[in-house]
């Protein structure tokens, strides 16, 4: 007897097995009425002390994906979640990006050196020159042989990170390349961003390679560079057909767009071009139809969820980012489903796992922001309300590391993991474990030396966020996705890490609880980054290069002090 399970079950550990899957199933239902329980507790315990909304609490679902009694049957026929279960949002100004913690008063006899008057993200990337652009750009020529290598390293690249071109499309702009008859139309700005990400991801792939750099290597990175910009220059002066059209592919346009400026570590570019993505996607799936090709619409909605991960990643480091209001109706849209975007069925399934695991990451991240940090109504800030909040988030955490696949699977230490994608996952993993513990942290800071006032749970909690701080730092290595893609974000998270680090240090009782080694974490960090931050060219981000500056003052106040010991 056969079973036809959606991929995305694997991930909430429904995996396929005749002889058990009775068993999982159980273990699935059980897991959504334990975790619906506690929310309703939870819920009632926040809105009678604060009056907040039972809805926006409700929002933690287990494991990181809105899940519910009510909702696992529907998740089996491929729809989305009923209407009750809350969207993962990012409120507006929230209080947990880098430059917030910057604003400290624990940092107030470093001002000088930390210069937190300079660091504004926004104004130095708003600063920077307008990416140089030829007037008339040469399509660069390439062999058979060079264009399928291109697209084959944008399948497993940027297409199994993010996968929204199904491999029967692919497979035409191929033919269309190929055909070298490129016109003025939305296919041909497509064709030629695969092909510009292409060159990219097999530059950066050069960059993660454990081959001794020498002379042969320098060039081929010469090259692909140059390849890349000049296919990003001709497909970028198609780009206004695609803002102007209302297809799928035009979407996909402005998408990879913005993906190619992600790449550039250009963030308010790459925000523009994902924001202008998200929306037009969000308008196409809002008049879709049933009779419509599925092949159209399932290639729209991964769109959304690519969109929603981005979107979310911008607005952790800079919150005031307006936002299209895809996270408000995030819940209603299907997680992905069957979808052809890769060669092999081994990768097909792996790049389907690791999308929903990078998705359900991103909704637990966002709640993780909403509730502890919100402006106006986040409890990380009172003592009294954020501690059982703190532990349900942990749990879910937890979870989620629990239920993922086999070959994303990784232990919570500096031993190498099973995969890349295990990688990544366990470094988001840990970024979301030291922000739902940072609220005991920045309590035990606020009392100082006065131990007193501070109950056991303060100094486990403030353990649990150093320690995942100082392995998240440790883990640092040279992981394509996290390249092509998050340079920037990382860049500001690090910085993020080693101020934490530095405010914990001045505390004695805190103290106590980092690693001498916590020394090594600065060189570590910037020689990594500093190597980042030039692969796509000469133009650094000011962003980037300011963080690593800080990184390094940091660091430096950080080796005087314990060696002072």
């Amino acid at each position: 007897m056969s079973h036809d399970f959606p991929p995305y079950l694997y991930l909430i550990g429904a995996i396929p097995d005749v002889e058990n899957s009775k068993s999982k199933s159980d273990m699935i239902l059980d897991v959504a009425i334990r975790s619906e329980g506690l929310l309703q507790q939870l819920s009632a315990q926040l809105a009678q002390a604060s009056h907040r909304s039972p809805a926006n609490i409700a929002s933690v679902a287990s494991p990181g994906i809105a899940i519910s009694p009510s909702t696992v049957s529907n998740f089996g026929r491929g729809e989305g979640p009923s209407d009750h279960i809350s969207n993962a949002i990012l409120s507006p100004f929230h209080a947990s990006t880098t430059e917030s913690i910057l604003s400290w008063p624990h940092f107030g006899e470093f001002r000088s050196l930390i210069k937190e008057s300079k660091f504004s993200v926004f104004q130095l990337e708003n600063a920077r020159k307008p990416l140089a652009h030829r007037p008339s750009p040469p399509q660069p020529y390439m062999t058979k042989s060079d264009i399928e290598k291109k697209i084959r390293s944008f399948e497993r690249g940027i297409n199994f990170w993010y996968p929204t071109m199904a491999r029967s499309t692919t497979k035409k702009l191929q033919e269309y390349l190929l055909s070298g008859t490129l016109e003025e139309s939305t296919r041909s700005c497509l064709a030629l961003l695969v092909m510009a990400l292409g060159c990219s991801s097999e530059l950066v792939g050069l960059f993660t390679t454990d081959e001794a750099p020498d002379t042969h290597l320098v060039e081929k990175e010469r090259q692909q560079r140059f390849l890349g910009s000049m296919y990003f220059e001709c497909a970028f002066k198609k780009v206004s057909l695609a803002q102007a059209e209302f297809t799928a592919d035009a979407v996909q346009c402005l998408f990879f767009t913005g993906l190619y400026f992600s790449f550039l570590q250009r963030p308010l570019q790459a925000w523009s071009f994902i924001s202008a993505a998200a929306t037009k996607c969000r308008l196409l799936l809002s008049y879709s139809s049933s009779d419509q090709p599925p092949e159209r619409l399932e290639c729209l909605r991964r769109i959304f969820w690519s969109c929603y991960i981005l979107e979310s990643d911008f607005l952790a480091e800079l919150s005031a980012l307006p936002q299209t209001g895809i996270a408000e109706i995030e819940s209603l849209i299907p997680l992905p489903g069957q979808y052809s975007t890769q060669e092999s069925q081994s990768d097909q399934e792996q790049s389907s796992l690791y999308f929903l695991a990078c998705i359900s990451m991103r909704r637990l991240l966002n709640r993780v922001h909403d509730l502890l940090y919100a402006r106006n109504d986040g409890v990380g800030f009172d003592n009294n309300q954020f501690p059982s909040v703190v532990s349900e988030l942990g749990h879910q955490l937890e979870e989620w590391k629990d239920l993922l696949p086999f070959h994303f699977q990784f232990s919570v230490d500096l031993d190498s993991t099973k995969s890349p994608e295990g990688a990544f996952l366990r470094q988001r993993y840990l970024t979301c474990k030291s922000v739902i513990y940072r609220p005991y942290l920045t309590w035990a800071l606020s009392n100082g030396e006065e131990e007193v006032e501070c109950p056991p749970i303060v100094f486990e909690g403030s353990r649990l966020c150093l320690e995942a701080c100082w392995m998240h730092a440790q883990n640092l290595r040279n992981i394509h996705h996290t390249i092509m893609v998050d340079t920037w974000i990382c860049s500001l998270s690090m910085a993020s890490v080693v101020l934490i680090t530095l405010a914990a240090s001045r505390v004695h009782s805190l103290r106590q609880l980092i690693s001498h080694q916590v020394i090594e974490i600065g060189p570590h960090i910037n020689d990594l980054i500093t190597h980042w931050m030039y692969i796509p060219g000469d133009e650094v981000s000011p962003s980037v290069l300011e963080s690593t500056k800080l990184i390094a003052n940091v660091s430096a106040l950080l080796k005087l002090s314990w060696n002072k010991d």
